[in-house]
């Protein structure tokens, strides 16, 4: 019996052309299935089949788990100590394992084993069809609609499968069994049975792979697409860079009578696409985002890593975009938080920080309000730049002479001093876990205490408007601090 198992083998071996010890791996497998059905419990159960006679042993095994981590599985696990007592030297995530006695062939079932190594060998074909198709180097996956899963599409390609998960498809597109589809593989997921290969068709690095098969100046490297921001379905920019001054970059992307920038349009449903000139100055980099809304002006705030865009009237509406959408892509591919305003709302906004630079340098530098204007119009706006910007800088300003520049980053310095001072007898009351908590800055833990906001729990209770008007962060940054702050909720930690 033995020796015609070994003639089965190779048999299957050679008829699915899978390895040898594939398929004893497989029978290996369908024994201790069997096997296990004996013992009450969830037992392990390892069979191990000589490669060369073809006789077997069966054994059952213990694993070998931390003293403190207790039995999960007291059929199948044994704590250390115990191990330790019967196995000198044994260490955790080993195992103990002792003989039984081995189920006959004849015994096990022909069609349960032959379940169990024929879906064994449907894997390894599987593993062999998918390296075959990975090693390739291809981004885009080719295939037709064979099915849907659980909400998700799965999409073949020759015998290799891959899932279009719902949340990665283009809003109301409406694929059908044997409709054709292109998506991005993002990842493998070996663990997944059935469709391994994860497919995007909303991703941004789709459209960059899209537009990289349709402009074959990419693939030369005459042309880059920088970076990509996509409402998926809807609207989408790309940013391009040329690193030829021959080439230009917008009107290649776009092709002739616009074939290229349409080829990439109709796969993805209609998605309309801006392409923007790609620049080293942020500046100007943002103005090209928002077109096709023309800037009237822009100040950089490089601390905030925010612009304020002033725009008229007439670009008012096309700058924000419908939903605020143009607004929102230009910020996702530049990078920068943009705040379009009109020239009122500049003028109003550019007055409230003049007025209030003016009232800080007044009351902490002891100067007049002329002192004070000078400094402004100089381009200063807080104590530390009057107190820490280089001498000869300060020096060139007209209205001042040395002694009153050395008299200014003086007063500067001694009321930072007295402020850095202030600030920590003011945080005294604020517990430990708050001042430690990742994400908060000393100005925005100041923010807090005068708010009332002690605690770490204080900070968690908050709503995310609350802590939004209370810090002035983004909506998004407030939400990751609360959640932060509401960690020890969950894992029961102080």
């Amino acid at each position: 019996m033995n020796r015609e198992l070994l003639m089965l083998v190779e048999a299957i071996s050679r008829e699915k052309n899978v390895e040898r010890d594939v398929v004893l791996g497989a029978v290996e497998s369908a024994l201790a299935q069997a096997t296990k059905k004996l013992y009450p419990g969830e037992v392990d159960i390892r069979v191990a089949i000589d490669r060369d006679s073809g006789n077997y042993d069966t054994f059952r095994r213990w694993v070998v788990v931390p003293d403190d981590a207790g039995l999960q599985n007291p059929d199948a696990e044994e704590l250390l100590m115990d191990a330790q007592d019967r196995v000198s030297g044994i260490a955790v995530g080993e195992f103990i394992e002792e003989e039984v006695e081995s189920v006959p062939i004849g015994r096990i079932g022909a069609m349960a084993a032959k379940q169990v190594i024929l879906q064994k060998i449907r894997d390894a074909e599987r593993e062999m069809l998918l390296n075959d198709f990975m090693s390739r180097g291809e981004k885009i996956f080719t295939g037709t609609v064979k099915r849907m899963d659980k909400g998700d599409i799965i999409v073949e390609s020759g015998r290799v499968e891959g899932r279009l998960r719902r949340g990665e498809m283009i809003p109301k597109e409406n694929l059908r069994n044997g409709d054709r589809v292109r998506a991005m593989i993002m990842e493998v997921d070996l663990t997944l049975r059935g469709a391994p290969i994860i497919l995007s068709r909303s991703a941004p690095e789709f459209m960059i792979e899209l537009f990289r098969n349709e402009v074959p100046e990419i693939e030369q490297g005459l042309l880059e697409i920088k970076s990509c921001a996509r409402d998926p379905g809807s609207r989408a920019k790309i940013a391009v860079l040329s690193h030829d001054k021959r080439v230009d970059p917008i009107g290649t992307c776009v092709g002739v009578r616009g074939t290229r920038v349409n080829a990439v349009t109709n796969e993805l449903a209609g998605e309309r696409v801006d392409i923007v000139l790609w620049s080293e100055d942020p500046a100007q980099f943002v103005i090209g985002a928002l077109a096709p809304a023309n800037v009237s002006s822009i100040v950089v705030d490089e601390e905030k890593h925010a612009m304020d865009v002033v725009v008229d009237e007439e670009n008012l509406a096309i700058a924000i975009g419908r939903g605020g959408q143009n607004v929102r892509l230009a910020s996702d591919l530049t990078g920068w938080k943009i705040n379009i305003m009109d020239a009122a709302e500049s003028a109003q906004k550019q007055a409230d920080e003049t007025g209030a630079a003016r009232q800080l340098f007044m009351e902490k530098l002891d100067v007049d309000e002329e002192i004070a204007d000078i400094l402004i119009e100089e381009g200063f706006a807080s104590l530390e730049e009057v107190a820490y910007v280089p001498l000869q800088e300060m020096l060139e300003i007209e209205s001042f002479d040395e002694d009153t520049v050395n008299e200014l980053r003086a007063r500067a310095k001694d009321a930072l001093l007295t402020m850095e001072i202030a600030r920590e007898e003011s945080v005294d009351g604020v517990s430990q876990d708050l001042r430690s908590l990742d994400g908060l800055t000393p100005e925005q833990i100041d923010k807090l205490v005068a708010a009332g906001v002690n605690t770490r729990d204080d900070l968690a209770d908050l709503a995310i408007d609350e802590l939004t008007e209370l810090t002035g962060q983004t909506a998004d940054d407030a939400k990751a601090l609360i959640m932060k702050a509401r960690e020890h909720w969950f894992t029961g930690q102080e």
